[in-house]
């Protein structure tokens, strides 16, 4: 933390303000009507840089920040006006001065070689000049975005504009691995960017636009600097380095091809050092850019994955990490109309994670204490293959298919001071294939068709073994288990295979120029099987197979939902307006344990959407629906789960569906005339007749079966976030960001003599966070935040403090050099529990002007932090645990690279 305290005063110490005067005033046209969105440039004219730029606010006003004792060519420009140039000499004292820009009918026709604002706005397109917020430091996509106002990064690579999450990033106009926001930030290189666009309203079929509600779709589009089109362009890192007990290694080649019929992009990285180019978690997320096009439907149905809960890595660390990566990505065009893409992703991790863990508040004032080791080597597969083909503007077909496919393994060993010695083994090989077929059609202004189509195949084999001394809890529950032996060992197969069909057909009528009616027919068909089987290894080695039907699952269930919807889309002056209903009919049916149960029902599901544009860029919307909620046959199987070493599942067949009221209020506000960005949301949802967990709670040990909880008691959440940011005299950027969530959650725990009580819980998270960043050219530039948390489950309260500074700092004109300091603090009300711990990085980085080549000292961990200490609070069992969760120790790495 001391380290902490002096890098900020350094960093505060760089930060005095320049002395500058305002140049500031109103463009007008010559019908003295205020000029919105027009641009202002100053150029000075002794260095030939932009020294300060603006865009009118709705008022016409600008202002400018320049410096004293200079002078200024100040251009003013709005599209369809003539642009006029004013020369300016500044003295101390503040200039006020109104501009009137006249008609120009030879302006379009005309070409004009100028200096590029850094920030301009055409239509639904923001467009940032990348160079204009470049310091020197940057060498990817990410270090560059987080400069732009209005735009932040997440740690791991989610990429928000205007608090919109933007769905896709694509290269001169071509999907990057299908518009993956992290592989993107991560590997484009910064010194290949020209311009950064911002693509608001945004649909990749034509043939949909205004037709639907686009005012979330968000989706950026790189362009590239005219050196890198129609070459070979990309780099090629290499580096070693030494750390505790283990040499460190890294390899990173990225190659990149672009032109206007075809691209390619390479992308490889081999390391010990801690680098993850794709987690598991973002491999089970990742969507392959396949949408859920049944969203309008009102029916939820999500296909569960059955993986075995392979740990994950906490802030992607861990005791040892060994990495192998490799990604390429192509796009060809044969013709204007016809194209294809597509990409493969192949990632290998070898892993080790250590974990001790403090239990208490256990019954009988119990504790546990546990130390975990778990080796894992997991192996991802992603390939998928797209075509389009537009012929005209009335015609748009497309099909993708996308392969994934895993391979995981993790052995673990874990000493408990409860349970003794325990052993466990997951292994699964999951594989899935989805395919999606669209079909658009405008027939004419009044009259469009549109047709899509999408398959799922999955097919998941799970098996787990766990290797107990003590005898599980449940065993009573296995018919047939085998009580007088010297270990206890456990093992479970399991196949769930899954085949889903979802189609729909939409027409939409244009009424009026501003309104349209949306007829939808649509199907969700899905069919699945549930087969899974227990047996015990015996002490002699022999198998002791738990063949009673309750210890195994061998079971068929399907569901299908047939609807119809209408719509009804119109503009009212600023407002917009989108009510509507579907009509659904539900048929389930499972076949288990030697019986059927089908059931079938139907049901109105209302929705409506409502938008108010109160200027160009803000809006104030309004969402809500109702949506059927359903179970998969995960929940419905009958037959003993064996999820670990101290927990069983048995599901239940006679499950209902819950239902869901969900309203939504947003609320945003982009000024590009000071660069201010507010956005705000509230959420309220209400879930009746939810499914839950009835929990049968023993020590550490716990046996569960699903339920639907009564209409009585239903879930609730409330929540409330916003955000405020702001850019100012073009080199600060200061944010003020604040969640609240509300939960209100039933479940059924199981006491003694099998007695039920309801267990209502609430919980109460709030959390704050701060950031002020500069971006000056030649000074050092940091970057500071603030981030504080409060959890507040009513029976104790958990609060969480973490500041951080970043320093970037371009040097005697080669060198570069950037650091990175991040604190923790952990602890609960009582502070009976606490912990703290903290990360530095650094880098030194040198480049000769002109060279090709760059060397570059890394430092990770210098701190040489051992473990992640965390804490949290089971609301069922009602029990508090703290974690150690160890990380890679210190290391340095000096590698070069190589700019192709």
């Amino acid at each position: 933390m001391k380290f902490f305290l002096s890098l900020l005063l350094m960093c505060v110490f760089t930060t005095a303000f320049s002395q500058t005067i305002k140049y500031e005033g109103i463009v007008k046209d010559t019908t003295n009507v205020p000029l919105e969105m027009a641009n202002v440039m100053a150029v000075n004219q002794a260095t030939k840089a932009v020294d300060s730029y603006s865009i009118t606010n709705d008022k016409g006003r600008f202002v400018l920040n320049l410096n004293v004792n200079a002078t200024y060519n100040v251009r003013f420009s709005y599209l369809g006006l003539k642009p006029k140039t004013i020369a300016v000499t500044t003295k101390t004292t503040d200039i006020t001065q109104n501009v009137t820009l006249i008609s120009d009918s030879k302006q379009l026709n005309e070409v004009e070689i100028v200096r590029e604002m850094p920030i301009s706005v055409k239509g639904d397109t923001i467009i940032y000049k990348a160079d204009a917020f470049k310091n020197g430091t940057e060498r990817k996509l990410e270090d560059v975005l987080k400069k732009l106002p209005g735009v932040e990064v997440t740690k791991d690579g989610e990429i928000q504009v205007e608090g919109k999450k933007v769905q896709k990033v694509m290269v001169e106009g071509k999907d990057f691995f299908d518009g993956d926001t992290k592989i993107a930030t991560k590997n484009i290189p910064a010194d290949a960017l020209d311009k950064i666009q911002v693509l608001r309203n945004y649909n990749e079929v034509s043939n949909l636009k205004g037709l639907e509600n686009n005012e979330e779709n968000v989706a950026l589009n790189i362009k590239l600097k005219e050196g890198k089109k129609n070459f070979w362009f990309g780099d090629l890192t290499a580096g070693i380095g030494v750390g505790h007990e283990e040499d460190r290694h890294l390899l990173n080649p990225k190659l990149f091809y672009y032109n206007p019929k075809y691209s390619i992009n390479v992308i490889g990285n081999f390391n010990n050092i801690g680098e993850l180019p794709l987690t598991a978690q973002d491999y089970f997320k990742f969507t392959g850019g396949f949408k859920n096009f049944m969203k309008k439907g009102g029916t939820n149905f999500n296909v569960a994955s059955n993986d075995l809960g392979v740990l994950g890595l906490r802030n992607n660390r861990a005791a040892s990490i060994d990495t192998k990566f490799g990604a390429a990505n192509f796009s060809y065009n044969p013709s204007k109309s016809l194209s294809f893409s597509g990409f493969g992703i192949y990632s290998s991790n070898v892993t080790q994670i250590r974990t001790d863990t403090k239990t208490t508040g256990l019954p009988n004032n119990q504790e546990e204490i546990k130390s975990e080791i778990s080796n894992q080597d997991n192996k991802f597969g992603l390939f998928k293959l797209s075509s389009s083909y537009v012929p005209s503007t009335k015609v748009h077909f497309d099909y993708d298919g996308l392969l994934k496919f895993t391979d995981q393994i993790e052995s673990s060993s874990l000493n408990s001071s409860l349970l003794s010695d325990i052993y466990t083994d997951k292994k699964q090989k999951p594989r899935s294939f989805n395919q999606n077929l669209n079909y658009y059609y405008t027939l004419n202004d009044k009259h469009v068709f549109a047709a899509e189509l999408q398959h799922l195949y999955q097919n998941e084999d799970p098996f787990y073994n766990a290797n107990l001394k003590q005898i599980p809890v449940f065993a009573n529950l296995l018919s047939g288990y085998n009580i007088f032996q010297s270990r206890n060992n456990l093992t479970q197969n399991r196949l769930v295979t899954t085949s889903k069909f979802d189609g729909k057909f939409d027409y939409y009528y244009m009424l009026t120029p501003k309104s349209n009616l949306n007829l939808t027919i649509g199907n969700t068909f899905s069919n699945q099987n549930f087969n899974s089987s227990v047996f015990q290894t015996l002490d002699n080695g022999s198998l002791n197979t738990l063949i009673d039907q309750k210890n195994n699952n061998d079971v068929t269930y399907r569901f299908n939902d047939v609807f119809i919807a209408m719509h009804y889309k119109f503009l009212l002056k600023k407002f917009t307006f989108n009510p509507g209903f579907s009509v659904h009919k539900y048929q389930t049916n499972d076949t288990q344990l030697g019986t059927s149960n089908k059931n079938s029902f139907n049901r109105i599901l209302p929705d409506f959407y409502a938008l108010w544009q109160i200027k160009k860029s803000e809006t104030l919307s309004y969402n809500f629906s109702v949506i059927n909620n359903f179970t998969d046959i995960n929940k419905l199987a009958e037959g003993t789960v064996f999820s670990s070493y101290n927990s069983i599942f048995r599901g239940n067949r006679y499950l209902e569906n819950s239902l869901s009221q969900v309203h939504s209020l947003r609320y945003f506000r982009y000024n590009m005339f000071n660069f201010e960005n507010i956005f705000a949301n509230i959420t309220y949802s209400k879930q009746i007749n939810p499914i839950k967990n009835r929990v049968n709670i023993i020590g550490i040990n716990q046996i569960s079966s699903a339920t639907n909880m009564s209409s009585n008691f239903a879930d609730e959440n409330f929540m409330l976030n916003g955000n405020y940011s702001r850019s100012f005299k073009r080199y600060y950027k200061a944010s003020f960001g604040a969640n609240f969530n509300w939960n209100l959650f039933n479940n059924i725990r199981v006491g003694l003599n099998n007695l039920e009580s309801i267990q209502t819980t609430k919980s109460v998270v709030h959390s704050y966070n701060l950031g002020f960043s500069t971006n000056f050219k030649k000074l050092p530039n940091f970057d500071l935040g603030y981030s504080y948390s409060i959890n507040d489950n009513f029976s104790d309260k958990f609060f969480t403090h973490s500041p951080s500074v970043k320093l970037e700092y371009s040097f005697l004109d080669n060198f570069s050099f950037t650091t990175e300091y991040t604190y923790f603090n952990n602890s609960n009300s009582s502070k009976s529990i606490k912990s703290e711990y903290e990360f530095l990085e650094a880098n030194l980085m040198y480049n000769k002007k002109g060279s090709k080549w760059e060397w570059k000292i890394s430092g990770t961990n210098l701190l040489n932090t051992t473990a992640l200490n965390d804490s949290s609070f089971n609301q069922l069992g009602g029990f508090s645990s703290f974690s150690s969760y160890y990380v890679q120790p210190r290391y340095l790495i000096l590698s070069v690279k190589y700019a192709l």
